[in-house]
């Protein structure tokens, strides 16, 4: 996604919103991970996916995507890389998920509006309501991974 002034905000409301399930994923071993993208078992992935965010979201809200990566190397903790598809009412966005060993971060792609306005603050908002209506639970314990 081409970046602009609300890149930024978006992906911070984003990652608040599914910080949890970040969480949630971060519990399953980075080798599972690493073999499930391996041998393109998306599958099980989109499943675990699921499992994670079907704590914390209406079904259907946050998916895995087409894909994923992994960084493996010698002298670092691994990194998973999981993209995923978010779909509150009204709007879609197209994500990537990284998981590390003490954080998790994430970076919007592209986002769809299904009626945009031609205010970008107000897509903003419209994009932090829509998510947070999603929610089950409307507000988060703050010692979660960020």
């Amino acid at each position: 996604m081409k970046k602009c002034e609300y890149s930024e905000q978006r992906e911070k409301i984003v990652a608040d919103a599914i910080r949890p399930v970040a969480t949630e994923l971060r519990l399953i071993d980075a080798a599972d991970f690493i073999a499930l993208l391996r041998y393109e078992s998306h599958g099980s992935l989109a499943d675990l996916v699921s499992s994670a965010a079907e704590l914390y979201f209406v079904p259907g809200t946050v998916n895995f995507g087409i894909g994923g990566n992994y960084m493996l190397d010698w002298n670092r903790n691994p990194e998973i890389v999981l993209d995923l598809e978010l779909k509150p009412d009204g709007v879609t966005v197209y994500a990537q998920l990284a998981l590390r060993d003490n954080s998790a971060a994430i970076e919007i792609n592209h986002i769809a509006f299904k009626k945009p306005s031609v205010d970008p603050d107000e897509n903003t908002a419209f994009l932090a309501r829509s998510l947070d209506a999603a929610k089950f639970i409307k507000s988060y314990p703050t010692a979660m991974a960020s």
